[in-house]
């Protein structure tokens, strides 16, 4: 197994975060993999509630857990950031 984040997995995690917030409006390839997903220049302008949702959402989809708080802030700063905990997490299982 690849430990590279595919572009199908970071589509997945965009899709999963945009039905999570309920967000309709914007297309997944319009969300940056690099940017922060929180302030930033990204498609998505997301607050703290939002980051709890995604999280609770990444544990329920992916089987991972995030129960460090500043590890999760850190986390979920970005598509990329995200996609490669979950790679990490999934090699390491």
């Amino acid at each position: 197994m690849s430990n590279e984040p595919s572009d199908e997995l970071k589509r997945e995690i965009k899709e999963l975060i945009m039905s999570t917030l309920n967000i309709a409006d914007i297309n997944p390839e319009e969300v940056d993999d690099d940017e922060p997903l929180f302030g930033g220049n990204n498609a998505l302008t997301l607050d703290s509630v939002d980051g709890i949702e995604i999280i609770m959402a990444l544990q329920r989809k992916y089987g991972i857990r995030l129960n460090d708080q500043n590890l999760a802030r850190q986390i979920i700063q970005s598509i990329n950031s995200i996609a490669e905990f979950i790679v990490k997490e999934k090699a390491s299982s």
